[in-house]
This record gives structure tokens, C-alpha cells and sequence, in this order.
């Protein structure tokens, strides 16, 4: 599999991870969007929502546990947003399910 986010993962590709449990990792995006911005990214490969199975399901509502529980890590002290981008369309560029965690900055809403 030629999965970005699975090198991270298994640390072909070193990365700065922010948080790592036996489920998944948390890292400062390359490419933020926001002044503070990280990507939590199961350690299980599936590109979408659609795709997952009970124990994904359960994965990721520890990922929103474990997100409220990092305030002073990911500087979310003043409020954050999560995005889950889901194809193409949605603006989705790694097929490897990940959340956007983004903080830091007032941010509008900015309907297509």
C-alpha cells in the first residue's frame, strides 16, 4: 500500500506526533490552514466513513475523547473545529481517513 498517512503511522516516515496511543497518532499538519493545525489519523487504513467496521466506530469516538482531553497540546483553549473531508468533491486528498483539528484563529463560516 502506498498510503502517506499509513508511512507516518508505522514510521517509515518520521513525523512529530503531538499524541500516539495503540489506536491511532496526532500530528501538527505540514500544511495548516488555521494557526494551529493538527491531524488525528487512525492507525487502521480506511479512506471513508462508509468504509468503517464496529471497532473503527469505537476508535473514533476515542479520537474525540482523547481530542477534548489535549487543550494545552493543541491549543484548544479558546475554542477549535474538526473537519472530516470525504472525497474528492469535499476536498479530501489523502484516502486515509483523518480529522482536522483546527484552532487558534476566529473562523467564519463560508457556505460554496
Amino acid at each position: 500500500m502506498d498510503c502517506l498517512f499509513c508511512k507516518f503511522v508505522s514510521g517509515e516516515i518520521p513525523v512529530g506526533k503531538v499524541y500516539e496511543d495503540a489506536d491511532f497518532i496526532i500530528i501538527k499538519d505540514i500544511n495548516p490552514q488555521a494557526k494551529n493545525h493538527f491531524l488525528a489519523i487512525p492507525k487502521r487504513h480506511f479512506k471513508l466513513l462508509s468504509e468503517m467496521n464496529k471497532d473503527d466506530e469505537a476508535c473514533l469516538g476515542r479520537i474525540f475523547a482523547k481530542i477534548s482531553s489535549l487543550q494545552e497540546e493543541l491549543c484548544l483553549q479558546n475554542g477549535y473545529r474538526l473537519v472530516i473531508n470525504q472525497g474528492e468533491d469535499a476536498g479530501q486528498t489523502v484516502f486515509h481517513l483523518h480529522i482536522h483539528i483546527l484552532s487558534g484563529q476566529k473562523m467564519g463560516w463560508q457556505p460554496a
